[in-house]
């Protein structure tokens, strides 16, 4: 297959029944007529922790193609699709759960959730603002699961250290500011007590963000390049978490204006790598091949780093993502 011929995968996430992200399906009724579907890249998917299926509907030459890369027929009862809150009901044939429900606000914060809220957008702030490690491990002790996070996460990393790290000032040192300032705003999304949206809304924003850095790479840019445009896709969802305006989660933030920019206009060229994730989860195939016209990129570049951006992100989502650089 070469760079002219191919088409652009449009990939969706399926929560299971309990919300937790699961599955993937491969977008055949997108597709136009005579597409070329890079099989190898889709095999590997398939190696991967998901289970992997496309629309039963898919055309039959395409379908035994799929079936032989590892991939399976959904059948319309085992999925049913939900847009605002997870249902608690479902008919005892439905195996996924398709939809955007976990975009949907979250309950109004009470009690220690309210203050769970302020501890973790202080730390936020705290990120963005490369603050002192003592102000940041001082604010770690006062959120126990971003703790128990932070520790699993870097013991899980092995970093080369042949011993378990138990503290918060070791997990700083061996992570580094770079890692510790992406893989802190990445645990926001992992650990908001009572919130059923957490796991799939740390799917979904890993995936922008990796796809973003990627992106990034392709385009020529350099690792600070790169590294903004991370953190672009991180925190293009913070307002979706904490259920308020992004302008207004942005205000007390440290961030460039490039990165400002990107995430309230969708301007610059940060603001187009977003448009390019943004588009290809409204499954719009005409905005998401002109975003990457508009980057000088292809279908073909563009499916390699979708699914090395998906693996990266069943990886985390598993607990267990190595080193995040591009």
């Amino acid at each position: 297959m070469t760079a002219s011929t191919a088409t652009a995968l449009l990939l969706h996430l399926l929560a299971d029944r309990h919300g937790s992200p699961a599955a993937l399906l491969l977008d055949t009724g997108r597709l136009p007529a005579g597409a070329e579907v890079p099989l190898n890249l889709l095999e590997e998917l398939a190696d991967g922790s998901m289970h992997c299926c496309y629309r039963a509907d898919a055309a039959p030459a395409l379908a035994q193609a799929l079936e032989q890369a590892g991939w399976h027929a959904l059948a319309a009862d085992k999925v049913q699709r939900a847009d605002d809150a997870l249902p608690k009901d479902l008919a005892p044939a439905v195996q996924w759960i398709a939809g955007d429900w976990f975009l949907a606000p979250p309950p109004k914060p009470v009690g220690t959730q309210a203050a769970s809220r302020a501890l973790a957008l202080q730390l936020v702030q705290l990120v963005s603002a490369d603050a002192d490690t003592h102000e940041i491990e001082a604010l770690l002790r006062q959120e126990p699961t971003l703790s128990y996070h932070l520790l699993r996460l870097v013991n899980s990393l092995g970093m080369g250290t042949g011993r378990r790290v138990t503290s918060f000032s070791q997990a700083i040192l061996i992570l580094g500011r770079a890692q510790l300032r992406r893989w802190l705003n990445l645990m926001l999304f992992s650990s908001r007590e009572g919130d059923r949206r957490s796991a799939m809304l740390l799917a979904r924003v890993a995936l922008r963000a990796r796809a973003m850095e990627l992106l990034s790479k392709a385009c020529g840019e350099d690792k600070q390049h790169q590294e903004q445009a991370f953190m672009v896709g991180m925190f293009s969802l913070l307002g979706v978490l904490f259920g308020m305006p992004l302008e207004e989660v942005l205000k007390p933030l440290t961030v460039s204006e490039a990165v400002q920019r990107a995430l309230l206009e969708h301007g610059g060229e940060m603001g187009q790598l977003l448009c390019v994730v943004e588009s290809a989860e409204r499954a719009d195939h005409a905005a998401l091949a002109g975003c990457l016209a508009a980057l000088q990129l292809d279908a073909a570049d563009y499916n390699r780093i979708l699914i090395d951006a998906v693996l990266w992100m069943q990886d985390v989502t598993a607990g267990k993502a190595g080193s995040p650089h591009a």
